[in-house]
Parts: C-alpha cells; structure tokens; sequence
C-alpha cells in the first residue's frame, strides 16, 4: 500500500474511534495517527532497500511480535515517565498500516504472503518485485487497489476537514 493509503486508512480509524468514544480527534492525535501509519516503512525500506541490513521491506517493524514489544515498551516508558501521549492514536496508525499491508495478499487468496506479519518465525513470503524504490514506483498505476488508495484518501480529507483539520494549525506553526 503506499503512504496516502495508510495515512487515509489510519485517520479515518482514529477519526472513528474519537467518536466511538465520545470525543473528537485533536491535533496531537492526528499528528500521532500519521506518524504511526508510516513507521513501519520509514523504518524497514531504508534499512532493507537502501542498506540492505534487512531481508525485505516488510520485515522487523511490520511483524506483530516487534508491535507488541514496541507498544510494551512505549507503555511501560510513559507510566514510568509520566509522558501524556496518545498511545491508542500510535497503535491504531501503525496496526492498521499493518492489517492494509495484509489486505490485497488476502483478498487475492494469497495467505502465505501475510507471513510477514509474523516475522522472523515464518519465512518472508516471496517477491516478484525488486528491493528498490525505483521498481515499486514503476508498478504505481491505475490498478483497482491503488484506485481505491485515493479514493480512501479522499474520503480521508473530506472527514478530516469535518473533525475541524486537528493538526493543521500546528503544522503551519512549525
């Protein structure tokens, strides 16, 4: 998925968690959301497709076991530290970049190509595509999934505006 895909897919969640929850989203939560969608890639394609250090580009931040150390640890630093920060924002960006990963291998019926989200314990799934930015942008096109990509984005922005654009004022200030 590329990035407006998770960004839309991780503020549209936490967009509906705020009122699942009887508030709305606010700036630091929006900011936080965002920053969630993206670590995994910011963190395992540089490190596999730049300095190779990693097998893939879905590897150590895109498994579930690293998730589940990352957010204990994050909790057990903010109790400890007494640090307000919107952890449940954090986790629903960056598990749902996660679960959108899983989504095209899925509804193709590809099961095995899911075997990420369980790495190292299961193999990396296989790759028809190279390890390089160059050659994922060079798949970028009017497929039915990148279509739906910015459609969600879309509709992300226009729900984003409806919150009243959390983050916009800060983003301008900085």
């Amino acid at each position: 998925m590329w990035p407006w895909g998770h960004l839309a897919a991780g503020y549209l969640l936490y967009s509906l968690w705020c009122r699942a929850n009887c508030r709305s989203p606010t700036a630091l939560g929006a900011v936080t959301v965002a920053f969630g969608t993206q670590f995994p890639d910011l963190v395992d394609k540089p490190l596999a497709w730049t300095f190779a250090i990693l097998p893939s580009g879905r590897t150590l931040t895109h498994s579930l076991l690293t998730a589940t150390l990352l957010f204990g640890i994050f909790r057990i630093v903010t109790r400890r530290y007494k640090i307000r920060t919107p952890l449940g924002a954090l986790a629903i960006g960056y598990l749902s970049h996660l679960a959108m990963d899983a989504v095209s291998p899925l509804v193709q019926g590809r099961f095995e190509a899911v075997s990420f989200l369980l790495w190292p314990v299961l193999p990396l799934p296989s790759s028809e595509t190279p390890n390089s930015f160059s050659a994922h942008f060079a798949n970028l096109g009017p497929t039915p999934f990148d279509l739906f990509q910015l459609v969600l984005a879309g509709v992300a922005f226009i729900v984003w505006i409806a919150d009243g654009a959390p983050g916009a004022s800060k983003l301008r200030e900085w």
